[in-house]
Formats: structure tokens, sequence, C-alpha cells
């Protein structure tokens, strides 16, 4: 498995509990706006830690983590994934998984051998716009249908989740969207941020902390449990 980055530690990835990120190297989908260029592209995409030195941190962190989330990139794409989620499950860890959707059949295996205890799904935007939003000419629209729909059964503890950008997203296609995932427990609009590392960051832009406010407003009427995340979290440290 092709470790591309980890944060030791993390009190956001995974509601509730203290846990590491791992970050895989490769993605399928090339969206412009994704803060992960490094670990997206092939040409900046490296190992940063050999799996082996990964599953010995986690072995001295028993009893001090409680979670494992392993992000991307995309997890799924790589060959072993089952095998280092079965061995961290195996060392007592919660394994949190993020996806981008588009390897249903990966995704119920996983879930189905018990290897995960929660799934984040992003949802790029509404179903006529992803190919455009995800950065990619051919897109099976419905083997992301066939994720949302094997999440909403409630197999496994799961979110949606939206990366609001200017410039691609509007309060319609939102509102598509959360058509699209309607009966979802738990939705977030995530506001988007320039890190720096962003794919293709022209004529992008964030929508500000009232815009989107309204727009968590407008998605509630379809998704109830529609929520923000970073601009409540920003305003409460204030």
């Amino acid at each position: 498995m092709l470790i591309a980055g980890m944060q030791k530690l993390t009190l956001l990835d995974y509601p509730g509990q203290v846990a590491c990120t791992i970050f895989t190297g490769g993605c399928n989908f090339r969206c412009p706006f994704c803060h992960n260029a490094s670990l997206v592209l092939p040409q900046r995409c490296e190992t940063v830690m050999e799996e082996a030195a990964a599953l010995d941190f986690l072995r001295k962190r028993q009893g001090l983590l409680d979670a494992v989330v392993v992000s991307g990139g995309e997890p799924l794409l790589q060959e072993g994934l089952e095998d280092f989620l079965r061995v961290a499950r195996a060392l007592g860890y919660r394994i949190k998984l993020d996806t981008n959707g588009s390897f249903p059949d990966r995704l119920r295996a996983v879930v189905e051998q018990g290897l995960v205890d929660r799934v984040a799904m992003d949802v790029k935007n509404a179903p006529a716009l992803y190919a455009e939003t995800a950065g990619v000419r051919m897109l099976d629209v419905a083997a992301l249908e066939r994720s949302k729909s094997f999440l909403l059964t409630g197999s496994v503890d799961y979110e949606f989740r939206t990366t609001v950008v200017r410039g691609l997203h509007t309060r319609e296609s939102l509102l598509d969207a959360a058509r699209w995932i309607k009966g979802a427990k738990e939705y977030y609009l995530q506001q988007y941020r320039d890190s720096g590392g962003v794919i293709a960051p022209g004529g992008l832009g964030a929508f500000s902390d009232e815009e989107m406010r309204a727009l968590a407003s407008a998605v509630r009427t379809v998704v109830p449990a529609a929520a923000l995340r970073g601009v409540d979290e920003r305003e409460k440290q204030i």
C-alpha cells in the first residue's frame, strides 16, 4: 500500500475519536479544487512511509489512539488496503475510510468483512455536474449511485460531504446534490480553502461564511441533517 502522508494526531477527522490519519497515494479523480495534489498527481506522489513502519507506529500507539482514518487520494485504489485494515483492526483500532465512492464493490467488501466502522463519501456536486467537478471526462455515475445507495442502507456508520467551491457550485446544484442523497443522516458542507497546493485553482474561490450559512439553510429543506463544517467550528474558537 502506497502511504504518501500521515497525520499522527487528529481530533477532527473521526468524530469523537482520537485518531491518526494515513493518506494513500493516487486517485482516479482530478478535482480542480483538491488541496492534496501531492497525493493525487503521479508526478508528485511518493512514498513517505513504508507500510511496515506505519503498522509499527500503530502498535506503539495502542492505548493512546482510538482510531485510524484512511484517506487519500482514493484508498480503495490500493490493492493492499484490506490486509492493512485487517492488521489495524486486530490491533484494536476503530477505522474510518474516506472515499470518492467510485469503487462500490470494494467499498461493500471492506464493510461486509467488518474492516471499517465509518465511511465518509464525497458528494462532488449534482449528478449532472459530477464529471466537470471531479475533473474527469468519462465518469461512471452508476458506480457512484451504487456506493451512495449502499451507504444509505445504514450497513455502516457514514457521512456524506461536499466541499463547496465558488465557480463549481450554486444553490441549485447543491439542492440537486442533496436530493440525490435524500434521507442521509449526516451531510456536511465544507468551505473551500486554497491551501496553495490546489490542482487547478484558476477561476475557483470560496463562499463567505454568511453565504455558506445561507446555502446550508437551503440544503436543509431537503436533508434536514445538513450542517456546516469549518465555519461553525471556527466561530466557536473565536
